[in-house]
């Protein structure tokens, strides 16, 4: 639901002096063999992740940073001083900070089908990842996986890592659906959750149906072969369109209107003289798109969408019982304010410490990782409480 735009853009906000910014290490986990909670094997799960801060003797100090729809783990900080971008969240992770480095053990991961899997920078398994069975790519024959696997294989590498207790699971978007499948999953391991631009404890049928429209264009294109097309040609106009779709749907009118108007693709070229002059929306989204294409896969964004459309937590609501921060985007178009709403009174039903604010901005659910500096003292004084 988040895309790597978000991440690129939202980093170029907040730069700053490159020396005063946290450094951070890509490292990687494998867990010899994982059962999904459709009880299906995959072997040799690789994780890659990152950590930020010093655990501290009791393993009772660490934030976990579930990433969002195609994001990885490179939630904060740089890998090399010189980098011109830092992680996407890095206006409040570090240092000082609402998520304060200095004070907590911070760990982002990356989830199984990752869409960054091509990146040597990415640990992830999914259908472009070899199965050591065949030494081929699983293509369609790994199988569904849910935000359910995704938090119980991270709960390894924590485990991995001495972690005993979670001060708070955080996370944006489909991070957020991470981070309330942890307090569901895990009720006395989790203290807080920080829900940001999340749709609270199920997924609404309507993103159900938008999920499937945003994959639409690969099934449609020639090359996906169902999912088997590695070795060969890859579904990437399809890809392509798939991400423009999605980059569009994610964002709000008001940000199309303020960020592009009516101007034109390219002067002198008049939408009204050629079916092939575009207006300048039209051409920045088709080509952020194509851009993208070349370092996700197709595979796995599928697979990515059918495990945000399955989550459901209506049965498990009762298992959680940590204190909940509710960050929903004021114009999130895919999951609106009333969403989180909604969850925050049935968990204040049940008992809950619940809070809610809203997120300002134009920039609809990408306001997430945008102007997340704008709620920095909500959560910081969230996680004293």
């Amino acid at each position: 639901m988040f895309f790597r735009t978000a991440l690129l853009l939202a980093s170029c906000l907040v730069l700053g002096d490159a020396s005063a910014q946290l450094l951070t290490e890509k490292k990687f986990f494998t867990l010899p063999q994982y059962t999904t909670a459709g009880g299906k094997t995959i072997k040799g799960v690789r994780v890659g992740y990152e950590t930020y801060g010093k655990l501290n003797a009791g393993g009772d100090n660490a934030i976990f940073i579930p990433h969002f729809f195609s994001g990885t783990s490179h939630a904060a900080g740089r890998y090399k001083a010189d980098d011109k971008t830092a992680g996407y969240w890095d206006a409040i992770i570090g240092p000082g900070k609402a998520i304060d480095t200095d004070r907590y053990f911070v760990v982002s991961a990356d989830t199984l089908v990752n869409l960054n899997v091509k990146s040597p920078m990415v640990g992830t398994a999914g259908p472009a990842t070899v199965n050591p069975d065949t030494g081929k790519p699983y293509g369609s024959s790994f199988p569904v996986v849910s935000i359910a696997d995704f938090v119980r294989v991270h709960k390894a590498l924590l485990d991995s890592l001495g972690v005993k207790k979670l001060a708070a699971a955080a996370g944006a978007s489909a991070g957020s659906l991470q981070a309330m499948q942890w307090a569901a999953e895990y009720p006395g391991y989790v203290e807080r959750v920080i829900h940001v631009i999340g749709p609270g404890l199920d997924i609404h049928p309507y993103v159900l149906e938008l999920a499937n429209v945003w994959i639409g264009p690969i099934k449609l294109d020639p090359n996906w072969k169902g999912g088997d097309y590695y070795g060969g040609a890859e579904p990437n106009e399809g890809l392509a369109q798939a991400l423009t779709v999605v980059s569009f749907t994610t964002l709000h009118f008001a940000w199309a209107e303020k960020v592009h108007g009516y101007k034109w693709a390219a002067e002198g070229k008049n939408p009204a003289d050629a079916m092939g002059n575009l207006f300048a929306i039209e051409d920045a989204l088709q080509k952020s798109g194509q851009a993208r294409a070349a370092a996700n896969d197709a595979g796995h964004f599928v697979w990515m969408a059918k495990a945000n459309q399955l989550y459901n937590l209506e049965k498990e609501q009762a298992r959680i019982r940590a204190k909940v921060l509710f960050l929903p985007a004021k114009t999130d178009l895919v999951f609106p304010p009333e969403l989180s709403r909604k969850a925050a009174e049935k968990l204040k039903a049940q008992g809950n410490h619940v809070e809610l604010y809203e997120i300002d901005g134009t920039s609809g659910h990408l306001d997430g990782i945008f102007s997340i500096g704008k709620v920095a003292d909500r959560i910081k004084a969230f996680l004293e409480k």
